[in-house]
């Protein structure tokens, strides 16, 4: 295999492992049902023990195996499985030093902005990227181990639950170039002093930025000068975007035209507009953020804007479907991956500036991990709802029932205390014109909701 990603020995040699048969490898799996012919699989041991599904994993095509225990494969052999993942990320990052470096995280919209970044990354040259959203202890060396030797940029989505958490993973990664897209109240529960801790937590990922790296921070957010602070700390240069005075990247202008918008930014003073393929009114300061680590990253501004103006909405992250039922079509826009008390608020004061021939109707889920506070978070969104003057509103979970009762009984669509028992009822209420937005927590199961209308589509049904 000329152009193999790992051969058995180099594993071994990375790991300190044992060659046990020779093999080669083009990509990297930790789940059987995810295995490419040609794959190194690595068995973790967790609830289940991933040993016992190297029968399938080999079926499925595995090239080897990187095995703690005997295995009927070719394989290498190491004492822990999941130290030996860790190790191999480490190699992978230390054999391609020509690699430029970036790391991404935030409260909110962390997989958008880094897939956007990923996108420019991709137009400048030979490029790799976290899939979907491998942000955690096991996501991110497992994307660093599959990162082919002469790439040339890279960029890495980087999650926390708690303190601590993001530490290692920078350390993994070595960035040069960190962006916290902004700090809010996200797992609370599981911080005793709150936001704050959240803001500390989010700031770990500048302990493995290399010397004279680039912080790329949110001008707007209250957490700024404390993250601005650390940063300075560790000596990186500082670069800020937002619509703050003083902002690197400050934004002046937001324009909904169509499927997209029109971002306005005076940039180190030079005034600068360009279009972008979103909607939602947080892509004018996450375009700002995207443009200045792409700039970091060494992509020209030329190749940034014409990634930015291609970039579409993700799957659950704002994508939209018209979907036709009798009589017309509405709108779905699908926001069901995740949710927040700060990125509802930015759905929903972006579902009020649209321009709708029907209704805006709004079908939420519960907003997780908020701790003692939740209710009045959720009681609180009446406010950006009215705001939008959306016209009916259907909710899901027993979080949401504090919205409910805090909503004027003329905007009450439904409610249930599951998902799976509100389907109908939101399917039989939307009409022709109509703009519908789901979103909420991906545990409290919006995507069922997306779903339920994404099917009433009459151009799917056979």
């Amino acid at each position: 295999m000329p152009d193999a990603l790992w051969t058995a020995d180099e594993i071994a040699e990375a790991v300190g492992g044992q060659v046990a048969g020779d093999f080669a490898v083009s990509g990297v799996s930790i789940d059987t049902r995810t295995v490419e012919p040609g794959d190194l699989f690595v068995p973790l041991v967790g609830v289940r023990d991933g040993h016992d599904f190297v029968p399938q994993a080999v079926a499925n095509g595995a090239a080897g195996v990187l095995a703690a225990r005997a295995v009927d494969a070719p394989a290498v052999m190491v004492a822990d499985t999941f130290k030996a993942l860790e190790a191999l990320g480490v190699a992978a990052r230390e054999r391609a030093p020509q690699c430029k470096r970036g790391a991404v995280t935030g409260s909110v919209g962390k997989t958008s902005v880094t897939r956007a970044i990923e996108a420019g990354l991709r137009l400048a040259g030979k490029a790799h990227a976290s899939v979907k959203s491998y942000n955690n202890h096991i996501g991110v060396p497992l994307t660093l181990a599959r990162m082919p030797r002469d790439t040339e940029r890279a960029v890495f989505e980087v999650g926390m639950n708690h303190a601590g958490e993001i530490v290692p993973l920078s350390g993994f990664v070595r960035p040069h170039a960190v962006a916290i897209t902004t700090v809010g109240p996200v797992h609370i529960e599981n911080f005793s002093d709150g936001e704050a801790g959240v803001a500390r937590a989010k700031a770990e990922i500048l302990a493995g930025l290399q010397p004279g790296g680039i912080a790329v921070l949110n001008a707007d957010n209250h957490w700024f000068d404390f993250l601005k602070g650390e940063a300075e700390k560790v000596g990186a240069t500082v670069w800020s975007f937002g619509e703050a005075a003083g902002a690197t990247a400050r934004l002046t202008g937001f324009q909904v035209e169509g499927a997209g918008a029109t971002v306005s930014v005076d940039l180190r003073g030079e005034a600068l507009t360009f279009p972008i393929h979103q909607t939602g009114v947080h892509w004018g300061p996450n375009s700002l953020c995207v443009l200045l680590m792409l700039e970091a990253l060494d992509v020209p501004r030329e190749t940034a804007l014409a990634a930015l103006a291609a970039f579409a909405p993700i799957e659950g992250r704002g994508a939209e479907k018209t979907i036709r039922i009798p009589g017309g079509a509405f709108t779905l826009v699908d926001e069901s991956y995740n949710a927040n008390p700060v990125s509802m608020q930015a759905a929903l004061k972006t579902l009020g500036a649209r321009k709708v021939a029907g209704r805006r109707v709004v079908a939420l889920t519960d907003m997780l991990e908020l701790g003692e506070g939740s209710a009045q978070f959720h009681a609180e969104l009446a406010e950006p709802i009215a705001a939008a003057n959306v016209d009916a509103v259907f909710l899901a979970g027993v979080h949401m029932k504090s919205l409910w009762e805090a909503l004027p009984p003329t905007r009450r669509g439904g409610y249930a205390e599951v998902a799976e028992k509100l389907t109908s009822v939101l399917a039989g209420a939307v009409q022709p014109g109509d703009v519908v937005m789901v979103k909420g927590s991906n545990g409290s199961k919006a995507g069922v909701l997306a779903a339920a209308l994404a099917a009433l589509d009459l151009g799917e049904q056979g």
